[in-house]
């Protein structure tokens, strides 16, 4: 999906909500275990429940991998569920020396066709670059994330600067606001304000709403632009809203909750 198209989405739907299909088997119904494969069963439920109001969902592959090979049919399965028009993230945090970024992104972008991967940047250029020639399809770099150990690396001075402020300059000369997004944490209003700033025309992912404590009202105010630039990712909150068998109407309930926060940014 190309960015024009992600627009069109976006504004369509007057969402930038991002549902996390994180699905932990301990954590999904218990009258799912009885389904031949549960975590499928409850991903396309959730699907079903929320596709009106999401523009993107994010498969957190850590969740499927550590199933094995079942694992990685589920996820097969999910993503060829999900609708055509709603963008795809593999949340893979992938990034290594080249001949082995290029397998990574063949595996993400060719075998398994998501629209985009996460990818992390601390190897340098030739980690990254791999991901960047495919064309209409998206690399999701970690920028500034919301968990207690950024402050270790990212928050660093480095020079005149912080380690992430270079990472994220350096990051998008490698490629384009078409084929670059930053993950961005959601949680300080003032980095959100700083980050915009210094990439006005780039995508954010940002994770950090609901669960973690980040809200909609404060990542729109301080981050939306012209295209909307935003896809705000819920996972917890709207996937483990229920869980009972009413699971998937609280998650629709939930997922349309986020989407009429978003739409008053929609002029």
């Amino acid at each position: 999906m190309n960015r024009e198209q992600l627009v069109a989405t976006i504004f369509d739907k007057k969402s930038v909500l991002c549902v996390g299909l994180d699905t932990d088997l301990s954590k999904i119904p218990q009258h799912l275990l009885q389904e031949e494969d549960p975590a499928f069963a409850f991903n396309k439920a959730i699907i079903d429940a929320t596709k009106d109001y999401t523009v993107a969902y994010k498969i957190n592959t850590a969740f499927y991998e550590a199933q094995g090979i079942k694992g990685w049919q589920t996820m097969e399965r999910t993503l060829n569920y999900i609708p055509k028009g709603i963008f795809t993230i593999a949340d893979a945090k992938r990034g290594d020396i080249g001949n082995t970024s290029e397998q990574y992104a063949r595996t993400f972008f060719h075998t398994y066709p998501y629209d985009s991967v996460t990818v992390a940047p601390y190897m340098g250029a030739d980690s990254v670059k791999p991901f960047l020639q495919f064309e209409g399809k998206w690399s999701i770099v970690l920028g500034l994330t919301s968990n207690a150990g950024s402050a270790d690396f990212q928050l660093q001075q480095c020079g005149d600067e912080q380690l992430y402020r270079k990472v994220l300059k350096t990051v998008a000369s490698w490629g384009t606001p078409e084929n670059i997004m930053f993950v961005i944490g959601a949680t300080r209003k003032e980095q959100l304000q700083e980050v915009r700033a210094l990439l006005p025309d780039h995508f954010f992912l940002v994770p950090g709403v609901g669960a973690q404590g980040g809200d909609v009202h404060t990542v729109c105010s301080n981050a939306f632009n012209k295209d909307a630039g935003l896809l705000i990712n819920v996972s917890r909150g709207i996937i483990y809203a229920g869980s009972g068998t009413d699971f998937a109407e609280k998650a629709n309930a939930e997922a349309r909750k986020y989407q009429q926060e978003m739409a008053v940014f929609f002029k």
